[in-house]
């Protein structure tokens, strides 16, 4: 059961990392890009020590465990697509509105008229 303790050691890094980055970044842009990246691998690497668990109680002889790993593969793509564009929607829905970063970037989205 080691991996399992180093999926979910992995896990809780980068969960904490994206809490740092919540209270460090200067500007909503950079504040959302560090959280969803760090989040959406700490909870990958958190639901693939629930896999590995459920996959070796399965191998182990219980066969309900088999549903655990099932269910968990699917949360873990939801998780997958769901963080992603979300952050992107409400980055999208920030510059409409005008907020600027903090740093002076080249506006590509202002650029390109979208």
């Amino acid at each position: 059961m080691i991996p399992v303790y180093i999926l979910l050691g992995a896990g809780f890094v980068f969960h904490t990392l994206g809490t740092i980055a919540l209270h460090r970044f200067p500007d909503p842009y950079t504040r959302m890009h560090g959280a969803t990246k760090c989040t959406t691998l700490g909870s990958i690497l958190t639901y693939l020590a629930i896999i590995y668990y459920g996959v070796a109680l399965y191998l182990s002889g219980n066969p309900e465990y088999s549903a655990l790993s099932i269910h968990t593969v699917f949360v873990m793509v939801l998780i997958m697509m769901t963080n992603p564009t979300s952050a992107h929607a409400i980055a999208r829905a920030a510059h409409r509105s005008g907020l600027k970063p903090e740093e002076a970037v080249v506006d590509k989205l202002k650029e390109g008229g979208s």
